[in-house]
């Protein structure tokens, strides 16, 4: 028996979708219908509209588009969060794709919808909620499908459904944090790879209240940035690594080798570190070594004393998380 797909979608404009009765998306590749059904086709569309976005970015707004023309499927679920009346609509596609060119809209990539039921946020699980409140426009809900599919049937009680352990309200918290952390590195990876991204953390040391220069390009021994926490020393040599490799040993002796006499080192990069190069910063407690998740921990934290500049290229919002029960300042 062939499995069931579902697909999640957020809009702006929540009326379009309700009494309408359809789902839409803009990615600005204007009208799709005649284009190739492959990933490929889709890239180079996107990149013949867009020429200076890079790999990343491509394959990152190619791929959405795509799902939705070529990958949903009539017969298909759709879960849609709105946001007007804080409702999950959950409908069925009923239609082939279609481009409204004839209409003043900002959403002219549409499929016809029939919605099948209206149901208030509450009758769901932290998790369910957690997975339709993706960052992305237009995504495959697999892990809580069962629960949007059982909400169709007539005896669905969403009391039952709503009352969620402590440790899945703790599990949500924690995919939260996943995500966000996913998504700034996606966001470096793609904006920020290479020297972009000695600039960055330059900015982010001194939001953490360093002063921070980045080095000459190809200048100072391979020192990218230098940084010092008040006017006196020590200096702080910074080398920052955006390759999506471990960094190993040798990687880091170079940093120590343009270390002076007083100097402190900071290792930065995207991705971790090898066994042995994690043994050598143990043994070495004069460099410190920050991967990709602590990274994205320090963005977090001083994200509101960034540059205007970089929360432009990782674009977040302040929230509050769930917590266990116990934590809360009722017990």
């Amino acid at each position: 028996m062939e499995e069931t797909k579902m697909w999640g979608i957020h809009t702006g404009n929540d009326a379009l979708f309700l009494e309408r009765n359809v789902i839409a998306i803009d990615f600005s590749m204007g009208d799709l219908s005649d284009l190739p059904k492959t990933r490929e086709a889709f890239k180079e569309k996107y990149q013949s509209l867009f020429p200076k976005a890079n790999k990343y970015r491509v394959a990152a707004s190619a791929s959405q588009p795509y799902r939705f023309v070529c990958e949903a499927q009539i017969g298909d679920y759709v879960v849609f969060p709105s946001k007007r009346n804080r409702e999950i609509n959950i409908g069925i596609i009923e239609g082939e794709y279609e481009y409204a060119a004839d209409e003043e809209t900002v959403y002219p990539q549409r499929r016809r919808v029939k919605w099948l039921k209206h149901l208030p946020r509450t009758a769901f699980s932290q998790g369910a909620l957690g997975e339709v409140g993706s960052a992305l426009t237009f995504f495959s809900v697999r892990n809580f499908a069962d629960e949007f599919l059982s909400a169709l049937e007539d005896d669905f009680k969403p009391i039952e459904i709503a009352q969620d352990t402590d440790e899945d309200v703790a599990k949500t918290g924690e995919e939260i944090i996943e995500s966000t952390t996913d998504f700034i590195l996606k966001e470096l990876y793609r904006n920020l790879v290479g020297y972009p991204l000695e600039g960055f953390v330059a900015d982010l040391l001194n939001a953490m209240g360093y002063r921070a220069e980045v080095s000459q390009r190809g200048g100072d021994s391979g020192i990218d940035i230098k940084a010092y926490k008040d006017e006196l020393p020590p200096r702080i040599i910074v080398q920052v690594k955006s390759q999506s490799d471990n960094i190993g040993e040798s990687t880091i002796q170079s940093l120590r080798g343009a270390m002076r006499e007083g100097d402190y080192g900071l290792f930065v990069t995207l991705s971790d570190y090898t066994r042995n190069a994690q043994a050598y910063l143990a043994q070495m407690p004069i460099i410190r070594g920050i991967n990709g998740a602590e990274l994205a921990a320090l963005v977090v934290k001083y994200y509101d004393k960034l540059s205007d500049k970089y929360k432009k290229i990782i674009p977040l919002k302040m929230i509050y998380i769930p917590d266990k029960i116990e934590n809360s300042v009722l017990s």
